[in-house]
């Protein structure tokens, strides 16, 4: 067992943030594959933890991988683990999930009370492509942020 009690937080894992442990499948550049087996932070039984490792194992079989700058100059077949900032799978998921969703009904109401039942469908509709825009536009912004990207924290 190392220094820090098992499972405890990597050392420079950011507070709050989630983490999970790989293994460094392959090496490209300045980057390094790592794959995990298990989908989420883990934290599902847990308070504060929303059950989406459950959720990830319905729609997605096998393992996972995840590109992260390789800081720590880890070799291929290392155990590592991995972390993103708290907050961030939070707001993206509001981003994802909310954005559009308030956009249709917002469009709905809108095209409904302006023209009639098929206003309220073409509001929608219309209201439900300009969100996809905004967030296509939005996903690129954040992908420039390293903050919001996972990276690696420890070798395990």
């Amino acid at each position: 067992m190392s220094e820090r009690e098992a499972g405890s937080p990597p050392l420079n894992a950011e507070p709050g943030g989630s983490t999970v442990c790989g293994v460094v499948r392959a090496l490209r550049g300045r980057q390094a594959e790592v794959v995990v087996d298990a989908g989420g932070c883990g934290r599902c039984y847990e308070t504060g933890g929303c059950g989406g490792q459950h959720l990830a194992r319905m729609f997605a079989s096998g393992p996972r991988s995840f590109f992260v700058d390789n800081a720590l100059g880890v070799a291929v077949g290392e155990r590592v683990t991995i972390a993103i900032a708290a907050g961030s799978v939070r707001r993206a998921a509001n981003l994802a999930y909310g954005l559009p969703l308030l956009a249709v009904i917002a469009g709905a109401l809108a095209g409904n009370a302006l023209f009639g039942e098929l206003g309220g469908i073409g509001g929608a509709a219309l209201a439900f492509a300009a969100s996809l825009c905004h967030l296509r536009w939005r996903s690129q912004a954040l992908a420039g942020n390293p903050a919001e990207r996972p990276h690696l924290v420890s070798r395990s």
